[in-house]
């Protein structure tokens, strides 16, 4: 997967057509909620991405409800190993929307 990086911003809330998504705190350590708002009931994807656009780990894939949500990511990989510090790009994928979100992790 590669990251379009015009779609990325810095600790605000960002908005597609219909969904959006914010994170606080940021910078974070160790963990941090990210927000998001989805207009309609669907099928809902968060995953998080390393610099390199490496996938680090899915946190959410799954049937939600219109409305407001959040979910807390805890600075860790798939494997449950924590990360290093820096900066990562939370992607949140709901019908044919997808924004990116950009959060540093301090240590």
């Amino acid at each position: 997967m590669e990251i379009d990086y015009t779609a990325i911003e810095d600790d605000h809330l960002l908005t597609a057509q219909n969904i959006s998504i914010s994170n606080y705190p940021n910078p974070f350590n160790p963990s941090t909620t990210i927000n998001f708002d989805i207009p309609r009931n669907g099928n809902v994807n968060i995953a998080i991405f390393n610099i390199k656009g490496q996938q680090v780990d899915i946190i959410l894939d799954e049937f939600m409800e219109a409305g407001k949500h959040s979910v807390v990511w805890n600075g860790t990989n798939s494997e449950g190993r924590r990360v290093s510090s820096g900066i990562y790009f939370t992607h949140l994928k709901f019908g044919t929307e997808a924004l990116f979100l950009k959060m540093l992790l301090l240590k």
